[in-house]
């Protein structure tokens, strides 16, 4: 099922993008690799990359605020890579253009050092295909609906898809099935939503094979479409009821650019050419909304919460210094913390501010 990791589909590639109004103006060439280059979406346009690093719950009115690192293990690049600086253009572009890339291509300390310092351990691609079956089961009301899984006489475990056009219960269509809201915790490079390669080993995915929650969304949208408007217009649906959340800057700016370059990958596949590229930015937008970074036991911008500092001064004159930690963190309480509680959209609800569609909303605000 998978291509094997080699040389060729798994380590960066020189390919770089053409400027224009499309991002690959060909079948042929659109790149097989796990690696999404930071450079060649800057060169199909700076605003799209812009989009991809911004950080809608820190960005006020023009003050754009852009995702940021969250993560030292780019501190020894010097000025800019520090745990708490933003993710900027020139700092992964250029020069740069190699300075993120998927987990299994970092170094072999890296990968160990995140695992120890933040728990990050990434999903092979046949559990998070048994886990969206089951989700697929429950909503379906039957198994066995986009694939069936099996395991080798070699111990291996794979599936093979459902090559037939997928059919819905009754009282259900496939626009509800798009149209469903999906989450992924913790998301990392996101391999339950989008599943271009295997997070394990690298190895790139055929896009008839996929078994992302997206995935699945993009594939009935396929199915059940005949022009390029109303792929489009679902496949914005689809996007719109996908969602995800992750700490570290890095993973996240990955997760991004893989649901992004997923409308590029399965619109080429319906219709022999990439969608232009205003369209491209506008589901950049969606993503960059959807998609965000969070403290995910908190609800808030990692380490925004803050000790209150304050001083008192005693009856006698004498002043001494009192600190007062965030409740939330003593009390491990995701409603009393002191930090930014980030912002998502409902993009069904209508915004009081603007009259649109598109309602922000406090993420915990979900829980309650």
């Amino acid at each position: 099922m998978f291509y094997k990791p080699t040389e060729n589909n798994l380590i960066i590639s020189s390919y770089s993008l053409p400027s224009g109004d499309t991002l690959y103006p060909s079948v042929s060439d659109m790149p097989n690799i796990a690696d999404i280059l930071e450079n060649d979406i800057l060169r199909a346009s700076p605003e799209l990359l812009a989009t991809l690093l911004k950080d809608h719950t820190t960005s006020r009115g023009d003050a754009v605020c852009n995702i940021f690192w969250a993560t030292s293990d780019y501190e020894h690049l010097g000025t800019g890579y520090g745990y708490n600086d933003p993710i900027l253009p020139e700092l992964i572009t250029g020069r740069n253009g190699q300075v993120i890339m998927p987990r299994i291509l970092k170094r072999k300390d890296t990968q160990s050092a995140r695992v120890r310092d933040m728990a990050e351990v990434f999903t092979p691609s046949w559990v998070c295909n048994a886990q969206n079956n089951l989700i697929d089961e429950a909503w379906f009301g039957r198994k066995d609906v986009f694939n069936t899984e099996y395991t080798s006489e070699e111990g291996t475990h794979d599936w093979k898809t459902n090559p037939d056009k997928i059919t819905f219960p009754e009282g259900k269509t496939w626009k509800d099935y798009v149209c469903d809201t999906r989450l992924e915790i913790t998301c990392g490079e996101a391999p339950y939503i989008a599943s271009r390669y295997d997070a394990t080993t690298g190895a790139i995915i055929p896009i008839g094979e996929r078994i992302g929650l997206l995935d699945r969304k993009l594939r009935v949208v396929s199915e059940n479409t005949d022009t390029s408007g109303q792929w489009l217009e679902a496949a914005q649906e689809a996007y719109k009821s996908t969602y995800a959340y992750e700490w570290q800057g890095d993973s996240l700016l990955i997760a991004r650019e893989s649901m992004l370059y997923s409308l590029i990958e399965y619109y080429r596949a319906k219709f022999g050419k990439a969608p232009l590229l205003k369209s491209i930015n506008y589901i950049a937008y969606i993503i960059s909304w959807n998609v965000w970074q969070m403290d995910g036991l908190k609800g808030v911008v990692p380490g925004s919460c803050k000790d209150k500092v304050h001083t008192e001064v005693s009856l006698f004159g004498e002043s001494k210094e009192v600190i007062t930690p965030c409740e939330g963190c003593r009390t491990d309480n995701i409603f009393k913390h002191n930090g930014t509680y980030c912002l998502i959209k409902d993009w069904r609800a209508k915004d009081p501010q603007t009259g649109r569609k598109g309602k922000r909303i406090r993420y915990i605000d979900l829980l309650k």
